[in-house]
């Protein structure tokens, strides 16, 4: 265990939660300063919840990803992310309730019912840097503290990086004394192969754009690590699990190059974040309504 711990060590968890595509997990990578959460334009890219590890020299910050809470889809795959979402107000020391700046609707009214009285909520204004008026932000930080008691209510540009800093030792002093629960290095506890999936299912997202169906996902086949050499090689058979045949089509592209294009990058990623080589083969397969069954879901690490 790291020795970073003094008198006044903080520890604590934090939940990161909002509407889909609202910027939690471009937040969340960017306090880390590691991808550890995937992220695209699209809706309901974060499936799980990700812990993200940050330690300064007086405090640990670990900061659990949620999907974004909607009601769009009904399957048993929002269940699940729903339940996700829901379950993790009472596991944490600190709520951050992302929103876009300027916006404020019926989702945000929804979260704010769910929230537990007795754990303090900070607001978090995000994408700043996209309103066109800056005037308008300080009228509408006013008409939010109304809504609900927040604790702290904190502007930012998570994809700039523009007050993102001042976020920490505001959040620090809502963490219990404790000493770390993780090593000072750690960003994440989440393991090679979760993250290899996650990496692959970025990929899918960012290049399918609209064509992307919903019913899909990626399953780590196999993953061995090779130590015969100077420098660890990863070797990493992933399958692509879609839900109709004509998805497959879709994402092999013409004469198999989309498919090979999205491995590519996502291979690269893999290499960057693990420090070492990666082989990576990937193929799609069909699994008729794996997003409505639970079994289905437990197997590709659903819970």
């Amino acid at each position: 265990m790291t020795d970073v711990v003094s008198a006044a060590f903080r520890t604590g968890y934090l939940a990161v939660i909002g509407r889909p595509n609202v910027g939690k997990s471009t937040l969340m990578n960017r306090l880390i300063g590691a991808k550890v959460s995937i992220t695209s334009k699209k809706a309901q890219t974060t499936r799980h919840r990700i812990h993200g590890v940050l330690t300064s020299e007086s405090a640990q910050f670990v900061f659990v990803d949620t999907p974004g809470f909607q009601t769009t889809h009904k399957n048993a795959l929002n269940r699940l992310m729903n339940r996700s979402v829901t379950s993790a107000f009472s596991d944490v020391d600190v709520i951050l309730l992302v929103v876009e700046a300027g916006r404020w609707g019926s989702g945000e009214d929804d979260i704010v019912r769910m929230l537990p009285a007795d754990t303090p909520v900070v607001l978090v204004i995000n994408k700043i840097d996209r309103l066109t008026n800056k005037a308008e932000l300080l009228p509408f930080m006013a008409k939010v503290s109304a809504l609900y008691g927040f604790a702290e209510l904190v502007p930012l540009s998570a994809e700039k990086g523009h007050g993102t800093q001042e976020l920490l030792p505001i959040v620090a002093r809502y963490l219990p004394e404790a000493p770390p629960v993780f090593d000072a290095d750690d960003i994440t506890d989440r393991s090679e192969r979760f993250l290899a999936s996650e990496i692959l299912r970025e990929k899918l997202f960012r290049n399918l754009g609209e064509e992307l169906p919903y019913g899909i996902a990626v399953e780590i086949e196999k993953f061995e690590v090779d130590t015969t050499g100077s420098n660890p090689l990863r070797r990493i058979h992933a399958a692509v699990i879609v839900d109709r045949d004509a998805h497959k089509a879709i994402v092999i592209g013409k004469a198999g190059e989309r498919l090979k294009r999205m491995s590519s990058d996502a291979r690269k990623d893999m290499e960057n974040l693990f420090g070492g080589k990666v082989w990576l083969e990937t193929w799609v397969k069909v699994r008729g309504g794996w997003a409505d069954d639970e079994r289905a879901l437990k197997s590709l690490g659903y819970e």
